[in-house]
């Protein structure tokens, strides 16, 4: 669904066995793609923060793109039941139940990847593809025991800082001003407790002993300096599971829309036999990276048209698409995101 030339989500809610209300946010048409997020999301505000959202889009274009909160994150309330991979599974039956006859491709995030090898060993012929990005395979791996009761502690008595923390340790290519709407949007996705118990159930969960069971086409792609789950994880992910292949990507960030998002896309796309994108995710056309490095200049309308030799009025609708497309506000955003991604050094700037 479009509104003002920009695609929207829908949100609906399913219920689980135990009367779980979960929800579920749809984007695009076409074969379902099931994603299973890491740690705590949150429907709106993922879709509202600009990296998080075209690295959606990405995914979603020429597919039907279906996501969920789980329990106590984000739209879906809490239910007082304690984290576990049963209780994992349970709610990823309820939004696959919701997708229709027919198998989906199916993709995990960070801890969704082991939530998502859990389901496709149990359940294959629901599966047609399978994707696990920043995963692992024993979560008492993922860093020492001393880490893990550091930021587990951290996380319980200051979530506030204890956000912060994370954000940097998952997301260290974004710019400052992603980084910290981040630590905001993690806040506003659960309470501390609820953070805490589904941190601990990362570290808590192994799914060695499912690895052999995987009989779906399954993708592992990671970054080769990720900060928060190693390296050595996803090969063993990859090892582990009959004919799996492993791509590993540049970069240290985690979290999946952080750093080159349209890299990875990529690579998920192209497993997944979608067409290649004419626009990178969140990227911008050549005329609409030209009209947003004039206003990083400062130029008014009048004066990009000027340099451009276009009408004011078409450089106008040029300003106003961008802002759409990236989802902010005014110029200054406009101009604060274009400086950050030239320091960072993305490729769709220049």
């Amino acid at each position: 669904m479009e509104q003002n030339g920009r695609v929207q989500q829908r949100v609906t809610h399913v219920t689980t066995s135990d009367g779980t209300q979960l929800a579920v946010a749809s984007v695009g048409d076409g074969r379902p793609i099931l994603y299973v997020s890491g740690w705590l999301s949150h429907l709106e505000l993922g879709w509202e923060l600009a990296p998080e959202r075209a690295f959606l889009e990405g995914l979603a274009d020429g597919a039907r793109l279906v996501r969920y909160d789980r329990a106590g994150c984000g739209l879906s309330p809490s239910t007082g039941r304690p984290p576990s991979l049963a209780y994992e599974l349970e709610q990823l039956a309820a939004v696959a139940g919701s997708l229709g006859p027919g198998p989906f491709d199916l993709v995990g995030a960070s801890l969704g990847a082991l939530t998502a090898v859990a389901w496709a060993a149990a359940h294959p012929g629901t599966v047609r593809r399978l994707v696990l990005y920043g995963g692992w395979v024993t979560g008492s791996e993922v860093s020492p025991p001393s880490a893990r009761e550091h930021v587990l502690g951290l996380v319980e008595s200051h979530w506030g800082l204890g956000s912060d923390v994370l954000t940097d340790i998952f997301a260290p290519d974004a710019p400052a001003s992603i980084r910290a709407r981040f630590g905001r949007y993690q806040r506003a996705a659960s309470d501390a407790a609820t953070a805490r118990s589904l941190l601990e159930l990362s570290y808590r969960m192994d799914v060695g002993d499912l690895l052999a069971s995987v009989r779906v086409p399954t993708l592992v792609v990671h970054r080769a300096d990720d900060r928060a789950a190693p390296l050595a994880q996803a090969r063993a992910l990859a090892a582990g599971i009959p004919g799996a292949q492993l791509v590993v990507l540049p970069g240290r960030s985690h979290l999946p829309w952080a750093g080159d998002a349209p890299a990875l896309v990529a690579t998920i796309r192209r497993f997944l036999g979608l067409r290649a994108l004419r626009t990178p995710p969140g990227g911008l056309t050549p005329r609409q990276r030209e009209v947003a490095a004039l206003v990083s200049e400062g130029c008014t309308n009048r004066e990009i048209a000027a340099r451009l030799g276009i009408a004011e009025r078409s450089a106008e609708g040029h300003v106003e698409r961008i802002l759409l497309r990236l989802g902010l506000q005014s110029r200054a955003q406009l101009s604060a995101w274009f400086v950050a991604q030239r320091e960072a050094g993305i490729g769709q700037v220049g």
